[in-house]
């Protein structure tokens, strides 16, 4: 509309009305698939590991909506929508750095995806998240570096000594788990 594009801002506006729910969707299966896996490690409530008799998760996956709605209906969509960028930017910084690090640690490893060039490839993801995530707003910023240290501060209260893979040695598996 600023450009006196009024018809195509419509038409984009219309495209991301009907694709909201759909990315909205997918963050929440894959946020509820995230926690079930914490809540089996014990980082989160045993129960919520708990998976129906038709084979879902259906209590984590409940609980993260309630969670994701009480976030929508709180924080303005824009807000979220950068909140949400700096996370992902963050989880591939993560990917990056650590396919290098297996690079160099475990050289041998069997790899299904096989990166080229991963030193440089690794790198130029690693400097162009850091650039984008510096772009960001500060405020954005602010609210994941508080977001950021209220989720360590309950790892340190209450998930670190809970968790399987350091009171047992091993991580949680799928079975024996209740159902």
């Amino acid at each position: 509309r600023e450009m006196g594009q009024g018809s195509i801002a419509r038409i984009v506006a219309i495209a991301a009305v009907i694709a909201l729910p759909t990315v909205l969707l997918g963050f929440l299966y894959g946020q509820s698939r995230i926690f079930l896996v914490m809540a089996r490690d014990g980082f989160l409530p045993q129960s919520l590991a708990r998976i129906s008799k038709r084979g879902t998760p259906a209590r984590i996956t409940a609980v993260t909506a309630v969670l994701v709605a009480v976030i929508a209906g709180v924080l303005p969509i824009d807000q979220i929508a950068a909140l949400a960028n700096a996370g992902t930017l963050i989880a591939f910084i993560a990917v990056a750095g650590c396919m290098m690090a297996l690079r160099r640690k475990a050289p041998e490893m069997k790899r299904v995806f096989r990166c080229p060039q991963p030193y440089l490839v690794g790198t130029l993801a690693i400097v162009g998240c850091i650039y984008l995530l510096i772009s960001l707003p500060e405020k954005t910023l602010l609210r994941f570096g508080l977001w950021n240290l209220a989720g360590l501060a309950l790892y340190f209260a209450y998930s670190r000594g809970r968790s399987l893979l350091r009171t047992t040695g091993h991580a949680a598996s799928e079975e024996g788990l209740p159902e």
